[in-house]
């Protein structure tokens, strides 16, 4: 069963850091493209940031420079260092991994940045 357990969200004040966490479980890791979301009440689910098996990475514009991704293939895990964060950067986060023709995703952990 393959399983994506994000951790690391909680609550911040603007310009704080934050780091989330991504431990994927069930299936191989190295192969996948991984990446971050975030949906915000009412919105879409947006992406903030993927990397790719090569650790090719790309961001969304407005966390350019602020956010980073990472992998660690040897711990099966993904991260994304949040620093410098606004309010409105709140949403929930949401883990996804594109492998092969399979897709997953975790069950979102909430970053809530107050002004």
């Amino acid at each position: 069963q393959v399983q994506l357990v994000e951790s690391g969200g909680g609550l911040v004040q603007a310009g704080g850091s934050l780091r989330l966490s991504c431990a994927v479980s069930g299936i191989s890791f190295s192969p996948g493209t991984w990446a971050w979301y975030r949906q915000a009440p009412g919105k879409p689910r947006d992406l903030v940031a993927q990397i790719t098996s090569g650790g090719s990475t790309r961001y969304v514009d407005s966390v350019k420079g602020r956010f980073t991704i990472s992998r660690d293939s040897a711990k099966s895990t993904v991260y994304l260092q949040m620093n410098s964060l606004k309010p409105e950067d709140t949403a929930a986060y949401y883990c996804r991994g594109q492998i092969g023709f399979g897709n997953y995703w975790g069950q979102g952990t909430q970053v809530t940045v107050s002004s």
